[in-house]
């Protein structure tokens, strides 16, 4: 089967770049498709994770005012369609453009949408203005104009389903990328998260939590990786809340497993998630996560109390009480952390991977 992927870029560092190197190279090595990816403005750029040496990549210039920019779209597009002739297309892209790729190539194969982030993704504050909100049910409207021309739309948690109101849904999760052999001693006062610094990601509420646990735990560190924005915000937060000495901020890393591996606790403070893929990654290494209950995806990951914590979303007090309660007891941690690296096991590649062959399949035979 010729499989077609379109997407902005591959070369980050993003989740969504990792989990398409994931998925691409298991379905071109291991379920022997001819895989092909479309990108845009990227050339011959470095890429931050592992893709399989068999998958063929098309770069697409596109420039322009948005007149310009979608007609070099669609031409590149459509010259990538002719010349490969795919047996379905598989759309990553989570901006607006994306809910209307059908239409705007037109739709001559099979075509797949993967939404990999909430539907609140596009807010960037906790209370919107009546002109704020009444934009942002508009965009939702749009958005759902463009996914009904799709013949699936993938989303990653049984909570994205209530965000679109579809008769063309389908829930699959992202697979893990590492599973190793052993987890973390949960031995290192550390505590790890893993994200960009983006408003969605909720940073600003895991320092006002973290200010209430180094007042206790002054000799336990907290360690954030992602792309640091470049205002650096929340290094001057922590800088205000009188906690740099305990907070260290870094950059994505290519060698995020050993990050994983030296800390003992995973905190997500997300105001919405698409999924949450930091979590399986981190339970894979034993570490038992504490995490805010938004939506949507800690909750398909994380069952409360059992191999983590999820707390109502925005309560910082019990956020803090929780990762100090993990602090305290070292059994508590490994009990969690052992059930932890159970619930991962669920997001090995070969149990997800394959759910993705059967839609695929499911969509080429409907077509023929």
């Amino acid at each position: 089967m010729t499989l077609l992927y379109i997407t902005n870029g591959i070369n980050g560092s993003g989740g969504l770049e990792r989990v398409l190197s994931i998925k691409a190279s298991y379905l071109a090595d291991i379920m022997g498709y001819n895989v092909h990816i479309i990108k845009l403005n990227q050339k011959n750029a470095p890429l931050f994770y592992k893709f399989s040496n068999k998958l063929i990549y098309h770069d697409i210039e596109v420039k322009g005012n948005i007149i310009k920019y979608l007609s070099d779209y669609r031409k590149g597009i459509n010259s990538v369609v002719k010349s490969i002739r795919p047996d379905i297309i598989s759309v990553c892209d989570d901006g607006y453009k994306g809910f209307y790729t059908p239409l705007i190539i037109g739709k001559h194969y099979p075509m797949v949408y993967e939404r990999h982030a909430s539907i609140n993704i596009f807010k960037n504050t906790d209370r919107l203005s009546f002109i704020q909100n009444l934009k942002f049910k508009l965009l939702n409207k749009l958005m759902l104009l463009g996914a009904r021309h799709y013949d699936a739309f993938v989303v990653l948690t049984k909570g994205n389903l209530k965000e679109w109101n579809l008769k063309n849904l389908h829930v699959i999760p992202n697979p893990l990328s590492f599973y190793p052999e052993n987890p973390s001693p949960l031995k290192n006062k550390k505590v790890i998260t893993v994200g960009n610094h983006g408003f969605q990601k909720g940073y600003d509420r895991l320092l006002k939590s973290w200010k209430q646990i180094n007042n206790k735990y002054p000799d336990w560190q907290l360690e954030v990786f992602g792309k640091i924005d470049p205002d650096k915000k929340h290094i001057k937060l922590a800088e205000t809340l009188s906690i740099s000495d305990s907070v260290s901020f870094f950059n994505p890393v290519k060698n995020i497993q050993d990050k994983y591996n030296e800390a003992s606790i995973y905190a997500m403070s997300s105001r919405s998630e698409g999924f949450g893929m930091v979590l399986i990654e981190a339970m894979a290494y034993g570490l038992p996560c504490v995490s805010f209950d938004c939506p949507n995806g800690p909750r398909d990951i994380i069952t409360n109390k059992r191999d983590g914590f999820l707390i109502e979303n925005g309560d910082i007090d019990t956020f803090s009480l929780k990762i100090s309660a993990l602090i305290e007891d070292e059994k508590l941690r490994v009990k969690m952390g052992g059930n932890a690296r159970l619930k991962a096991e669920m997001y090995l590649p070969e149990k997800i991977i394959p759910q993705w062959d059967t839609l695929f399949s499911n969509l080429t035979n409907s077509n023929k």
